[in-house]
């Protein structure tokens, strides 16, 4: 999946000018020149024609078509794309404002006519290791589905081979099919992502158990914010496939609702995995706290024996080196020699009441 972006993902983006009309467009994704294309794979169980469209009035066609009809649009960042989609399609003015709108939460809507989908791709760079997010707006209708991607490269084209080549049943069902396809290969690479974010955790397990660090603690917490936009994509995605599972919507179709049902349940496991990465990231951060006191606590119990080691010894060099003429035994001879016999007395006797208590 080609990505270009360099910069740090924000928590939260501008839905735009304040004070706009409901169904302005504005685009508030990344400020980049892309030049939108439009692609189009037109199927049945007979036949494949697949091109690229030059005007959005080459939809119209296939709008009523008895065939299957994927178009794929790249690069939505031009408000007069979607204002020509709308006339052509008939789409309601607030959901192209949603499209534009890169930060918006996985949804379900019924429009009766179509159905909108919102959902979150997440692939990871392996250059910069991290990972990239993208938004994808799905329309379902009778005989079309039309993606909104917001930069051109994606990962589906497994599934655009499977239909070129009639591979399974992708040819021989209809709309809701192609839609259960390209949401389940986004979740297939939910799973992916979180992989290689379990890789980064287990790393991290080691490093804080043999040799934390500060810098330890920046890459746990840089994993941290990895999984809250992780779990920002996840966690709401259920709410869309419950609504697909149940809706009333002629167009899904109850014969694949055990697709649906299939698609509920690997969105659950992965939601399952985001809590327990959490746990482990929490429970990481504590184990580091634990480690540093420990080492810490450590530390100071050798300094404090040191302490009351060299107390005694101070205080004996202390009262035989004060200047006093008449100080007893100042003129022995063996004074200097009988003075030092204490002072390793003093401290033998003090190494073993320390081991005689476990201190050391």
């Amino acid at each position: 999946m080609a990505r270009k972006t360099t910069h740090r993902k924000k928590l939260f983006r501008s839905r735009g000018k304040p004070g706009l009309a409901p169904g302005s467009l504005v685009y508030t994704g990344e400020k980049k020149t892309l030049v939108p294309r439009v692609t189009m794979l037109d199927y049945d169980e007979h036949r494949v024609v697949e091109k690229q469209l030059q005007r959005v009035d080459d939809c119209i066609p296939f709008k009523d078509a008895q065939t299957v009809t994927w178009i794929n649009v790249d690069s939505v960042t031009e408000p007069g794309l979607l204002e020509n989609f709308g006339k052509v399609m008939g789409f309601n003015a607030l959901m192209l404002e949603d499209i534009l709108n890169t930060d918006q939460r996985p949804k379900f809507e019924d429009y009766g006519d179509y159905i909108y989908i919102v959902a979150k791709m997440l692939d990871w760079d392996n250059a910069r290791g991290e990972i990239e997010i993208e938004q994808l707006s799905l329309i379902i209708g009778q005989n079309y589905v039309i993606t909104f991607q917001e930069r051109a490269g994606d990962f589906f084209d497994p599934l655009r081979e499977r239909i070129r080549r009639s591979l399974g049943r992708i040819r021989k069902l209809g709309t809701d099919y192609l839609a259960y396809a390209i949401l389940d290969i986004i979740v297939d690479h939910y799973f992916v992502v979180l992989e290689k974010l379990g890789e980064k955790i287990e790393h991290l397990e080691e490093v804080i158990i043999t040799r934390p660090a500060q810098d330890t603690v920046r890459a746990v917490y840089a994993i941290k914010r990895e999984m809250i936009f992780v779990r920002k994509s996840v966690w709401p995605l259920r709410e869309v496939v419950t609504g697909l599972q149940r809706s009333e919507s002629v167009l899904v179709r109850e014969s694949n609702a055990a697709f649906f049902r299939d698609l509920h349940d690997h969105v659950m496991q992965v939601t399952d995995s985001v809590d327990t990465f959490r746990d482990l990231l929490n429970g990481m951060l504590d184990s580091y706290y634990s480690t540093i006191t420990t080492r810490t606590n450590s530390v100071m119990k050798v300094l404090t024996l040191f302490s009351a080691i060299f107390m005694p010894l101070t205080f004996i060099t202390g009262i035989f080196g004060m200047n006093f003429r008449n100080f007893p035994e100042l003129d022995w001879h063996y004074g200097f020699q009988g003075s030092m016999i204490l002072m390793v007395a003093v401290i033998i006797i003090m190494i073993s009441i320390f081991k005689w208590k476990n201190w050391l």
